[in-house]
């Protein structure tokens, strides 16, 4: 019977007792010989044991290895499962299916004993108040839905390495617009600002210098100016090496983490809005940061306080307004009021919207959605465009003007039943009254008449969602008294 560690302790602490050598060994549950052998070695079982240098069965690998060895050497990289797959076709009948795990452990102990060294990591010492390094991270797979919607979006996440101390930001893309908003919103959570500002190669702060040798970049000049405001030296890591920024990868997965418990524990992913969900997501990076008061104390001491001015969350450009009543921003066409053609405006970018200035006044403001070259909203062409119906089939941004599938599937319907042109005109006028009306209730109208079987004309549509007419309320004429404004002169000169 094999003698365990605990026995062998167990019957030193009975002699340190000063029973009998046979009395420490029953109560340990083994013989006095064992006992008195473990007596006079003064080792435990697992310091006495040898390492077996023989095999108990034959090598199912035997004849394959060579091979195998042979391929490793030449592509250290090869994975296990790959070479087990090419083995199996090269030598069918030599190996099954449920020897891979074997095979990648005998993989596993090539690499430690013969395989090519491996990359040495550094752990670094983190002066306080030196470094803070921020990164771009996916949210997508938590399943975050505003109003049961998918809520597709990135935080932009900054980290103090010494202390952890983490702030994170609400974004949709890597821009220097997402990276101005986060690393501001840090330091005004701060208060201080840290020496250093350390990111990985991103657009939003690097570009490369020449397509001949993409691994050398250099610092864009709007990102050099951020830094310049905020009196902090720029830094990046090196190319492909996010090790070197490990601090603030490591709490991307943490942060993640964390959310996805506090979901859990709220019973719902489902938020009422953007707002509230901001409001929960810096409630769970509060209660994280309380971990770290401590060591953030540290670096606040010997951290500059934060005396900079906020910069604006947006960039200002002019753009002409052209003949088609769209700007082109970013090499993205954004449509605007018709009542702008022919004059310059102002445009204002912020992470998430658009929006148009002229005349010192806000004239339309427009949501960014990523990924898209044209926004054209039908609500500021539909006008002229209904009275210029030709021009709908082939409008180059005729795709926009169906901003809803119930409207697509309608004007599927119509050009089932009806002449080509007649059916661009009907769609024309419902877009028309949905545009001057709710467009939520034409398309409950569409519902109604999708389920009744009845082909959507802008008659039946009307049926449901009639025009309203302007009530304007009665307005007395204004008499005007001029002896009341003697009196109220008079007032004035008296006094």
């Amino acid at each position: 019977m094999q003698v365990t560690d605990r026995q062998v302790r167990k019957m030193w602490m009975e002699r340190q007792q000063n029973k009998t050598i046979e009395a420490a060994s029953m109560l340990a549950g083994m013989t006095r010989k064992t006992g008195t052998k473990y007596i006079g070695s003064g080792k435990l079982p697992s310091e006495d044991r040898k390492e077996r240098s023989w095999r108990t069965r034959e090598d199912p690998f035997e004849k394959v290895w060579p091979e195998v060895e042979l391929r490793l050497k030449d592509a250290p990289e090869l994975e296990a499962k790959a070479l087990f797959e090419w083995v199996c076709e090269m030598y069918p009948n030599e190996l099954q299916e449920g020897q891979l795990r074997s095979f990648q452990r005998r993989v596993k102990a090539w690499r430690a004993t013969a395989g090519p060294p491996k990359e040495v990591f550094f752990p670094q010492i983190h002066p306080p108040g030196k470094r803070m390094s921020t990164d771009f991270t996916h949210m997508d797979k938590l399943g975050i839905t505003i109003l049961g919607e998918e809520f597709a979006h990135m935080l932009c996440h900054c980290v103090l390495t010494r202390s952890n101390w983490q702030w994170a930001t609400i974004c949709h893309s890597e821009s220097l617009l997402a990276l101005r908003c986060g690393v501001q919103s840090a330091l005004l959570q701060l208060g201080h600002v840290p020496r250093e500002h350390w990111t990985d190669h991103s657009t939003a702060a690097t570009h490369s210098i020449s397509r001949a040798r993409p691994e050398v970049r250099k610092f864009n000049g709007n990102y050099l100016e951020l830094m310049d405001h905020f009196g902090m030296d720029p830094k990046t890591i090196q190319v492909r090496k996010p090790n070197e920024n490990g601090d603030v990868e490591a709490l991307n997965g943490a942060l993640k983490r964390r959310v996805k418990q506090q979901l859990l524990l709220r019973g719902s992913s489902d938020f009422e809005s953007q707002e509230s969900y901001r409001r929960f997501l810096e409630k769970v990076i509060t209660k994280a940061n309380h971990q770290r008061i401590d060591a953030l104390k540290e670096e606040l001491a010997v951290m500059k306080p934060l005396q900079s001015s906020l910069l604006p969350e947006y960039t200002q450009t002019t753009a002409r307004v052209t003949s088609w009543s769209t700007v082109n921003i970013a090499r993205t066409v954004y449509s605007v009021p018709s009542r702008l053609i022919g004059e310059t405006v102002k445009v204002r970018q912020y992470e998430e919207r658009l929006e148009i200035w002229y005349g010192g006044a806000r004239q339309e403001m427009i949501p960014r959605i990523p990924g898209r070259h044209h926004q054209v909203n039908y609500r500021h062409i539909i006008d002229w465009l209904i009275r210029k119906p030709g021009a709908f089939m082939n409008y180059r941004y005729r795709t926009d003007l169906f901003p809803d599938m119930r409207l697509r599937q309608a004007y599927d319907r119509l050009c089932e039943e009806l002449p080509q042109r007649r059916a661009d005109l009907e769609y024309l006028r419902i877009l028309k009254h949905a545009a001057h009306n709710l467009e939520s209730e034409v398309l409950t109208a569409l519902d109604e008449l999708r389920e009744r079987d009845l082909l959507p004309t802008h008659n039946r549509v009307l049926e449901y969602v009639p025009v309203q007419a302007l009530d304007i309320p009665p307005m007395p004429e204004f008499d005007v008294q001029l002896q009341e404004f003697d009196q109220l002169l008079g007032g004035v000169l008296h006094d």
